[in-house]
């Protein structure tokens, strides 16, 4: 049983978002995964065998103690029956009570339509009769959080990171085929531009200030939030001007 659950089209995409979010969780106790969607064999630079070993580095980093791949076809991930199908067997084998996941109408196709498919397959997670001759049983349905990355939009709520912004981007470097190296031949991409990943940490440090600490990661949650004290939450200290 999972308590976090990262969804995400390719195998960096999750250290390249919530990676600080995942760090947090596992001190807090949490127990946390990652299902990466595709094995990203569309990427201009690395190999699927490379990026699976790297994805593997990077999960000793940030302690998952799940991580998977759903091994669809990269480039080619839809909202279609059968990926419902095999999305909802995970969901209700490792039983998460929260995904993180793209956001929605994220210019990239692929993490568009997965944060779709992640709304759908939590649903029907849920249902006794969908997919039920398989024999999992249903699960209640998980929360879904969507991190804000390509589009202006405002957060429902942005999580301090403050303490694992450094390790955060280790994860994110242990994806090394996918960034700068000034020795390599393959063709360059906005990745490998060698500002990325400062760039990266300062957007972590720009969400921060928003709520007074030195990083954190922002969330759009298409729900209310059922909040059982307000007070004690709007009340929170943020050190916007110490």
């Amino acid at each position: 049983m999972i308590d976090v659950l990262g969804v995400f089209a390719h195998p960096d995409d999750l250290e390249l978002t919530v990676g600080g979010t995942f760090l947090k969780m596992k001190s807090l106790g949490y127990r946390t995964g990652c299902l990466d969607i595709t094995r990203g064999e569309m990427g201009t630079r690395g190999t699927p065998e490379g990026r699976a070993e790297e994805a593997i580095e990077a999960a000793k980093i940030l302690k998952l103690d799940v991580r998977e791949n759903l091994e669809l076809p990269d480039g080619h991930v839809f909202v279609v029956d059968e990926y419902r199908t095999k999305l909802v067997r995970v969901l209700r084998r490792l039983k998460p009570k929260v995904i993180l996941t793209h956001q929605i109408d994220d210019p990239h196709p692929d993490h568009n339509h997965i944060s779709h498919l992640v709304r759908e397959s939590a649903r029907l997670a849920s249902m006794k009769n969908y997919d039920g001759d398989f024999g999992l049983e249903r699960i209640d349905v998980p929360k879904v959080a969507h991190n804000i990355f390509s589009r202006r939009v405002i957060p429902s709520f942005i999580v301090d990171i403050s303490d694992f912004l450094e390790e955060k981007m280790d994860a994110i470097k242990a994806h090394k085929s996918q960034f700068y190296n000034p020795d390599s031949d393959e063709p360059e991409t906005r990745l490998t531009d060698k500002n990325f990943l400062d760039e990266l940490e300062n957007r972590s440090k720009y969400f921060g200030s928003l709520i007074g600490v030195k990083a954190g990661e922002p969330y759009f949650v298409r729900e209310a939030l059922n909040i059982e004290d307000p007070v004690k939450l709007l009340t929170r200290k943020m050190n916007l001007y110490s």
